[in-house]
């Protein structure tokens, strides 16, 4: 092998080993970094970008693909503690000409966090509508898609703004009186008579705890390595003093119950999605809804927890078509009734 040859092989290898050895330093070093980095990575291959909407000195972040069109837009509400992110593996599965919208709820992600904000449900309302207000979402009627506690905020904004909507899917959501007790309100209950009084299952501080948090939310049994759960609780942990003042919030009195006690308000279609093993809202709430709300279509799903964005993405976008296509069948059939 003549000089000339072997230094284009040791060149060629250089070249990949710089970025394999900054792969595997990313991996047991900084492993928070190479989650930002996948998240990054799924963004730009599924063609969301990244923008800021301000309202005063209230800044909005939220990610966003496609152009108001004849269709309905769709916009997400994520759950507590998570991001416009969590929705990516939704997104995946969706049409690339639809408009769809995923905004950080308020303090979350790279939404502004001030000292003193009302973080109750109507609270969040309030900014999610000043949000749709500042980008004019609402120019033409939307299609609004919460989970969890984002379900919850969903919920109450048709509630309390049904002219901006045309439709609203509701998944797990947050806010219902359940006939029966999830193993979140257990364990809430039982720390209550514990030394752990202060430990909430939902705000992890250890890989340790970060691994009990995942087996409470998912029925999938995700094998994650030891340092990217690691990494999971590093992203978390700057974080988790909001987090608790979220979740008192959320579960205190003026929240607890808000998404039933706005019931009677509703005037859009509603499309219920529930993991049949969902721990941390019992999937009993489906029935007060589809009791509230005669007409609304509910769909619950096998081997499912409350993670359903996480674990049943394809199924939830394609429930979520099919509950539009059905809404546009219905008016264009009542239409035809009224020519």
């Amino acid at each position: 092998m003549d000089l000339d040859m072997f230094s284009m092989i040791a060149a060629a290898s250089g070249m990949l080993a710089v970025p394999i050895l900054a792969f595997i330093a990313c991996f047991f070093l900084w492993p928070s970094a190479l989650i930002n980095f996948y998240h990054w990575y799924w963004r730009r291959a599924l063609g969301m970008q990244v923008k800021h909407a301000e309202h005063g000195k209230y800044r909005f972040s939220y990610s966003f693909r496609g152009k108001q069109g004849n269709q309905p837009s769709i916009l997400f509400l994520h759950g507590f503690s998570g991001d416009k992110d969590m929705w990516l593996s939704v997104v995946k599965f969706l049409p690339k000409h639809l408009h769809l919208v995923c905004v950080d709820m308020p303090g979350h992600g790279g939404t502004s966090r001030s000292a003193g904000e009302d973080y109750t449900i109507e609270g969040q309302v309030k900014r999610i509508h000043q949000f749709v207000e500042c980008i004019r979402l609402n120019r033409k009627p939307f299609h609004l898609v919460g989970t969890s506690m984002g379900g919850s905020v969903a919920g109450v904004y048709a509630a309390l703004y049904p002219s901006d909507l045309c439709s609203v899917t509701l998944i797990c959501p947050a806010g219902l009186k359940c006939p029966n007790d999830s193993q979140l309100v257990k364990l809430l209950q039982d720390s209550k008579t514990s030394q752990s009084a202060k430990k909430i299952p939902l705000i992890p501080s250890t890989s340790e705890e970060m691994d009990e948090m995942m087996k409470l939310c998912s029925y999938i049994r995700f094998k994650i390595p030891q340092q990217i759960l690691q990494g999971l609780v590093d992203v978390r942990i700057p974080h988790n003093d909001f987090y608790r003042e979220v979740f008192l919030q959320i579960t205190g009195e003026k929240s607890r119950y808000s998404l039933q006690e706005n019931l009677h308000k509703f005037s859009v279609p509603v499309q219920v999605i529930w993991g049949k093993h969902d721990q941390v809202i019992d999937v009993s709430g489906a029935t007060v809804l589809s009791s509230a709300l005669p007409g609304c279509r509910v769909d619950l799903l096998e081997k499912c927890g409350h993670s359903v964005v996480m674990e049943r993405p394809r199924k939830t976008a394609k429930l979520i078509l099919e509950f539009l296509t059905s809404q546009r069948c219905n008016e264009g059939c009542s239409d035809k009734k009224t020519s």
